[in-house]
């Protein structure tokens, strides 16, 4: 008997389940959670907490993670440095520190407009390759010609070694800035999801698993892991694509919604007989607008452990994760007398730093880069929990928020706080950990507020529950205002919003919120059984997906002569005639689509393709097309 092993690690747990391949039914599965910021140890107790009788006869281990969505909402990302070549338009308010615009770029033919500037390159590099982690270029029609963005990535190998992001790697739709965004992203990942392939497959090698590793993307494909490895730009949402894939498995249903609740986000996305629906413009996460072929999914910074902090009688919810209250008081040993009798600030000074139940800690990363005030604030914070207050107590100085953010984005200290989780602990509908923590942070918010604790917690259960809610009814009707769905959601004027197709709930303990979601949507909500590891499901049983695109583009030279251009994920060529370019495109997409699933070690006598063409034309029926774009979508079954 063949098993596979599905692995998903969160922001805060890391989940693990075992799938007979014969039949696809769940053999065991398991929750520990995620360490922080090494993942090995999270990965290794999962797996301790499956029955082991299994692990000898795994022939495929495949993994997701929502790590990556995570660090763009919560702005953790390591730092990046942006090339943009060309005559870019560059946003006022564009939050990026390193970057510069440099000479070059194409024409939406791929001929070269201005020559490349290396030397600003070179001189742009030797300035921030000692404060960045790696690159990331976009050049002005890359996606008709690549030559400028290559030959700018290979330079800053040669002269640094860092990892470099081309835009035109990630996608061949226009927009040149976006291009730009979207591979300024996926740099900053690369540290974090390189760290999660080899823990993981350090992990099997130590265990003596004869194992494939696969990694699921983030359209709910797989990949193999060498090209994980090379690109993990292509799985940077594989969480939020991993619940979806999980959960049509669970529920048995080809088309459904999937609200997806997390430590940190919550992700709504939708599948219709079996495919995920995909972003027609690129994914967009955290405010971000990307050119990455991802499932269309809404996502918002609250989920199960994001920060609740009171400031002026309100509550507010997010948009950072901590670690609950309840997992710190077993965590650390202590914790409960200091939350008990720690000092308590003035309702003037609240703010998302200043909270009763408010601590930080070191997380063992070593220090690096630290500014003076930086430096004497890191020193100051120990392995225990401490609050601001008892910081300011021992420094006797005022403390900035910005130097704690600081910190927190290098990943050398952690927040403790009261949660959406802790919320529950309270009111008794989930408690795996101290719910006595819960209860006494809660008892110190309740100073803040108009209301007593337990009401205090009912409301914020409401909160997150309106929060899925909102983000349901945004992602089905993505033609109106979040802001006018919010208005008939807040009402009490007998409304109420109707699903037509079922809605199902994954992730941690969802069932506390079917009911009050019931109250707000008439829908068919289910939870079916092992939705609490459903990230890993999906990780296991995602299929083998590739869409391969090429452009074919009729034109002229300068002499007058006609001429054919294909564009493909190979770069421009040109032909005499367009039967030949055509003749020519059609075996090059084959070829491609099967040479992606022979990589990633799937089954080629189960892989089916299909090819989509549309063509532009300017005259009458059965003239040659001016343009043709020619879509190739494999689909195949991992290969046991």
């Amino acid at each position: 008997m063949q098993y596979s092993m599905g692995i998903d690690a969160g922001g805060t747990y890391t989940d693990s389940i075992i799938i007979r391949d014969s039949d696809g039914k769940v053999m065991d599965s398991n929750k520990a959670l995620t360490t922080y910021p090494d993942l090995l140890e999270g990965i290794r107790n999962s797996i301790n907490g499956l029955n082991q009788k299994y692990l000898k006869d795994i022939k495929m281990v495949s993994v997701s993670t929502t790590l990556a969505t995570n660090t763009i909402l919560e702005k953790n990302g390591y730092p990046v440095g942006l090339i943009l070549v060309g005559d870019y338009e560059i946003p006022e308010k564009m939050h990026v520190e390193f970057h510069t615009v440099i000479k070059g770029g194409h024409d939406h033919h791929g001929a070269e407009l201005v020559s490349l500037d290396m030397e600003a390159v070179e001189a742009f590099v030797s300035k921030v390759k000692d404060r960045v982690s790696a690159f990331a270029v976009s050049s002005y029609f890359s996606i008709r010609n690549p030559a400028h963005e290559l030959a700018v990535k290979t330079r800053i190998q040669e002269l640094t070694g860092m990892p470099v992001v081309c835009g035109h790697e990630l996608s061949l739709d226009l927009g040149a800035y976006e291009r730009g965004t979207t591979a300024y992203l996926n740099a900053q990942l690369i540290p974090i999801a390189s760290q999660f392939i080899r823990s993981i497959q350090e992990e099997i090698s130590r265990r003596g698993m004869d194992s494939r590793l696969l990694m699921l993307k983030c359209d709910g494909s797989v990949v193999g892991i060498n090209e994980a490895l090379e690109k993990p730009i292509e799985s940077i949402f594989s969480g939020p694509a991993a619940s979806l894939v999980g959960a049509s498995h669970l529920s048995g249903l080809e088309t459904c919604a999937v609200i997806d609740v997390g430590g940190t986000s919550t992700d709504v996305s939708m599948l219709e007989n079996g495919l995920p629906e995909l972003c027609a413009d690129g994914a967009v996460v955290g405010g971000w607008q990307t050119k990455v072929k991802a499932i269309r999914m809404e996502t918002s910074a609250m989920g199960g452990d994001s920060h609740v902090w009171i400031r002026n009688m309100k509550i507010n919810i997010g948009p950072r994760r901590v670690i609950p209250l309840c997992v710190a008081a077993v965590k650390y040993p202590g914790f409960l007398e200091v939350l008990r009798k720690g000092r308590i600030p003035g309702a003037m000074r609240l703010d998302e730093n200043v909270q009763p139940t408010k601590f930080f800690v070191k997380t063992g990363v070593e220090p690096s880069d630290l500014g003076k005030f930086e430096t004497e604030l890191f020193e100051k914070i120990g392995n225990f929990p401490a609050s601001l207050n008892d910081i300011f107590w021992e420094t006797k100085k005022t403390l900035s928020p910005g130097l704690l953010d600081s910190l927190i984005r290098k990943r050398l200290i952690q927040a403790i706080g009261f949660t959406p989780t802790d919320a529950l602990h309270v009111l008794g509908e989930y408690t795996a950990w101290d719910r006595e923590a819960s209860i006494v942070g809660a008892k110190l918010l309740e100073r803040y507020t108009q209301t007593d604790h337990i009401k205090l917690c009912k409301q914020i259960k409401q909160d997150v529950a309106r929060n899925m809610a909102l983000n349901l009814v945004s992602f089905i009707q993505k033609d109106v205002l979040s802001s006018e769905i919010e208005k008939i959601l807040l009402s009490d004027r007998f409304t109420q919003f109707r699903m037509k197709i079922p809605v199902v709930l994954i992730g941690g303990p969802v069932v506390a919120y079917a009911r009050e979601l019931k109250q707000i949507l008439d829908a068919d909500i289910r939870i079916p059984e092992y939705a609490e590891v459903g990230n890993a499901v999906g990780a296991v049983v995602g299929k083998g997906i590739k869409r391969i695109e090429i452009l074919i583009k009729s034109t002229y030279s300068k002499d007058k002569k006609r001429l054919v251009l294909l564009f493909s994920p190979q770069g421009r060529e040109t032909f005499g005639s367009y039967p030949e370019a055509l003749e020519y495109a059609n075996t090059l997409g084959r070829k491609l689509v099967m040479e992606y699933m022979t990589e990633a070690g799937l089954d080629k006598g189960q892989v089916q393709i299909e090819v989509s063409k549309k063509d532009v034309s300017l005259s009458e029926a059965g003239a040659i097309p001016v343009e043709t774009k020619l879509v190739f979508v494999g689909v195949g079954m991992p290969k046991i």
